[in-house]
């Protein structure tokens, strides 16, 4: 009996020993992590483009009051536009048009309503709003524009620019918010960024996302591109919406996605795409230079080897009118533009781009390449309208 009783208390005094050095360890454990707690770096640090404050309580980046501020700047558009559309079965069918003409002249055609959907972005507190041409293209009858405040006003184009997908409407409001614009020019990849604008009418949807890229060429989706690639999602509808960087500043305007795909998406530079407005706004039309017609193709390894040419850099003239400044001047055709007011001129994509920023009343430099021979030709820049009607 006395063994027991001595190899019981024996036992308590092992269990309390071990709790006690148990909960040593624990309390060594925990009085080291309050005495040394982890550092995180600060907003700025930790993600680029983020403001100091802007990390949420997990570490991660917080941008509520950004997009808080911004959706108030954010307008749903909804145009109607009148459409021919043919009564044809053979519309699109390339064998009837080749033996029987204009299936048109056959069934004829019939006009219609078109409804198009999508966003825009308030750039002034009376009225004006920057959006995608596509957004109001066609023979619109009529424009709607959804506030943030649910209010549904009326609105006018003012200008549009099918070479850069830009446009400008105004809308009857007064006192609006407008969205800042950022400089396009500082962004890098990696950075954040918010999508914001009406996909499939969602009004006000905002969609986060890094710059994929910057700079983006020959996507085909305009004559004059520079895109930003975003992976932030847009759909149909965001449209003319605002791409938001971490400032709360409209660093592009979302236009376009690649079908299929994820993640692929892409908005006109806020640079571009404010040049653009400021013209639309101030002349309802963008001023641009030309050397006349002329048409170009970029010179391909097969076509260079089919002309039998070493070199397969530059742009090839492949058609060009007689009462063009450039014909004038002295290009003609199968010429070789390699550069371009002393800028290397690769595709014909940095040739529109060069064509469409030249000084109205200006001479440009144009080096080419004709027969192997290399020669500059000095070619007077005239303006040419891009108002549409």
């Amino acid at each position: 009996m006395l063994r027991r009783i001595v190899f019981g208390f024996i036992l308590v005094l092992a269990g309390f020993a071990a709790g006690l050095v148990l909960t040593g360890r624990l309390r060594s454990a925990s009085d080291g992590l309050a005495a040394q707690p982890p550092r995180l770096p600060s907003a700025a640090a930790a993600v680029p483009g983020v403001q100091p404050g802007a990390l949420g309580t997990s570490g991660l980046p917080d941008f509520s009051a950004i997009a808080g501020r911004a959706v108030g700047g954010i307008v749903n558009i909804s145009a109607l536009a009148v459409v021919r559309t043919s009564n044809s079965p053979f519309a699109n069918d390339p064998v009837f048009r080749q033996f029987f003409g204009d299936p048109d002249e056959w069934f004829g055609s019939r006009f219609e309503q078109a409804p198009s959907l999508g966003s825009g972005v308030i750039v002034s507190s009376d009225g004006y709003v920057v959006t995608n041409n596509h957004v109001v293209a066609g023979n619109v009858r009529e424009i709607t524009a959804v506030l943030p405040d649910k209010r549904e006003v009326k609105g006018q184009i003012v200008g549009r620019d099918e070479m850069t997908d830009i446009a400008v409407i105004r809308i009857n409001a007064k006192n609006l918010p407008v969205l800042p614009w950022g400089d396009s020019s500082k962004l890098k990849v990696g950075q954040w960024v918010l999508a914001i604008g009406s996909p499939f009418a969602l009004n006000q949807t905002v969609t986060l996302g890094i710059v994929s890229a910057i700079g983006r060429t020959g996507m085909g989706l305009a004559d004059y591109e520079d895109f930003i690639q975003t992976d932030a999602a847009i759909n149909p509808g965001n449209s003319g919406g605002g791409l938001i960087d971490a400032r709360g500043e409209v660093i592009g305007i979302n236009t376009a996605i690649v079908n299929q795909s994820q993640g692929l998406g892409f908005a006109v530079s806020s640079n571009l795409a404010r040049r653009i407005a400021d013209e639309l706004i101030r002349y309802g039309e963008v001023r641009r230079g030309s050397i006349g017609a002329i048409s170009v193709r970029t010179l391909t390894p097969n076509i260079a080897e089919q002309l039998g040419w070493s070199q397969a850099r530059g742009v090839i003239v492949v058609g060009i009118s007689k009462t063009s400044s450039a014909y004038q001047a002295g290009i003609q055709n199968f010429d070789v533009i390699v550069s371009f007011n002393g800028a290397t001129v690769d595709t014909d994509g940095e040739l529109i781009k060069l064509l469409a920023d030249v000084k109205i009343g200006s001479t440009a430099t144009i080096e080419v390449v004709r027969k192997g021979s290399r020669m500059t030709v000095k070619v007077p820049v005239t303006g040419r309208s891009t108002r549409q009607r």
